[in-house]
């Protein structure tokens, strides 16, 4: 298990149309991916657990790996974070 934390950089936060390409990116992983904030964990690939958090524009949160291909996830959505999560899908 593996963990980065990083800072929501889109305007909107973590949102609907934000958190459902989220959960695109994080279901190409075999790892369970999950994101804290505030000691409260919700499944990246889940909707409803994303919006739980409330995760607004310039909040850390704590990105979690757990599997085979931990390492690449972690690496992979930091980066996709950093772009602000408006990365085209192949």
């Amino acid at each position: 298990m593996i963990s980065k934390e990083i800072t929501i950089r889109n305007e909107s936060g973590l949102e609907s149309k934000v958190a459902a390409r989220l959960i695109q990116k994080a279901s190409t992983y075999e790892s369970n991916i999950w994101i804290e904030k505030n000691d409260r964990r919700a499944n990246a690939k889940s909707l409803l657990g994303i919006l739980s958090l409330s995760i607004s524009r310039g909040e850390k949160v704590l990105l979690i790996a757990d599997g085979s291909d931990e390492k690449q996830a972690i690496e992979e959505l930091e980066q996709f974070a950093e772009r602000g999560m408006t990365e085209q899908y192949k």
